[in-house]
């Protein structure tokens, strides 16, 4: 069975969720003995990396414009018939601008399976063309792709109260994997942080990320000695991430920009408290990743962030600076460090076996 997968900037080492997604996931669909092909744009594959293969996982770079409002759905256009060329059986799509494509895939004979993110059309970076775009692609998705993997139910729910597509649709989580923490600290000290003794998120800086209201109430809580890191950066530079970074700077906000790895490791393993902000999401593996380094959390009240393994106290509502303000303060004055949480239903290998298991539901 050959699966060509487009949709995702790239792997590995990629800024994202749908890439750390797909980083995760497909080196162990290969290994499960699926020929997995990932297309990647040329636009954010690193200079000098000149991969063909990560993890059994066939890596082909095909022409993507940095430009935010061309860049997914001319990219999805020719990496399509990209898949074509290269002989696929089932062409899996990420993300619903992207989706677009889906009659194409279909047209072209290729089996199609589609991951809904989420509802991309509510993110703040977009307009109005953009978002009518981004609603055509969950369209095209819902009705025509093969099958559908929803990573939560509220996108199962929006695909059955908006289309009524309940066929073909399968719940299957975004994972995370148990980490070995890290014992070293000296990246820590290159940031003069104290370990128990900052505030860490994580995501690109893009408006429905919110951290511009995260950095407001980090300097109107009451706290000893804590400090705010924010790692991540923009994929495409904008007024927005400049103001950012400007407010950042002006707040001694620490920014370590994107990392992975070992520096990832160190920030994760260390954090008194990972906080989520944000006005959008799909299923967040940086809460997921967060989560699965024992460290308390605190999230906003958007139903994607809702997940039965969290408490009443892990929530502020959302755009509430005040109300962050004070589950921040009331957080950092009684740190859980160390704190237990039950993630069995966010196993990537059994996430790997479910995505198989529809493949070859798609080609019977």
């Amino acid at each position: 069975m050959k699966v060509v997968v487009i949709g995702t900037r790239g792997i590995p080492n990629i800024q994202g969720g749908v890439e750390t997604h797909c980083e995760e996931l497909f080196p162990r669909i290969a290994e499960l003995g699926a020929d997995v092909t990932i297309i990647r744009r040329t636009c954010h594959v690193p200079d000098g990396d000149h991969l063909t293969s990560y993890k059994g996982v066939k890596l082909v770079d095909v022409y993507a414009p940095k430009r935010k409002s061309l860049e997914a759905i001319v990219h999805s256009i020719l990496a399509t018939f990209k898949a074509k060329r290269l002989g696929a059986d089932i062409l899996h799509v990420h993300a619903i601008g992207p989706s677009l494509c889906c009659p194409l895939a279909r047209l072209l004979g290729m089996k199609v399976v589609s991951t809904n993110h989420g509802p991309d059309y509510d993110r703040q970076k977009w307009g109005f063309l953009a978002k009518a775009m981004l609603r055509t692609g969950e369209w095209c998705q819902a009705h025509f792709a093969n099958h559908i993997i929803s990573i939560s139910n509220v996108i199962s729910n929006i695909l059955a109260s908006k289309y009524n597509r309940t066929k073909d649709v399968s719940l299957i989580f975004n994972g995370v994997s148990i980490p070995h923490k890290s014992t070293a600290t000296d990246f820590l000290s290159e940031l003069n942080l104290e370990p128990q003794k900052y505030v860490f998120a994580l995501a690109r800086f893009v408006p429905e990320k919110r951290f511009d209201l995260l950095i407001e109430a980090f300097q109107a809580c009451k706290h000893e000695g804590y400090q705010l890191v924010l790692a991540g950066d923009a994929d495409h530079e904008s007024a927005y991430s400049r103001q950012l970074k400007k407010q950042a700077a002006e707040a001694g906000v620490i920014l370590p920009g994107f990392i992975k790895g070992e520096k990832l490791n160190q920030l994760f393993t260390n954090a008194a408290l990972f906080v989520l902000p944000s006005t959008h999401e799909g299923l967040p593996i940086s809460l997921l990743e967060a989560m699965s380094y024992n460290v308390d959390v605190l999230v906003s009240d958007i139903p994607a962030n809702q997940l039965s393994e969290l408490t009443e106290n892990d929530f502020f509502h959302v755009d509430d600076q005040k109300h962050l303000t004070q589950k921040l303060t009331e957080k950092l004055n009684a740190p859980q460090l160390g704190r237990e949480y039950d993630l069995s239903r966010f196993n990537w290998d059994h996430i790997a076996q479910q995505t198989l298991s529809v493949y070859e539901k798609c080609k019977k």
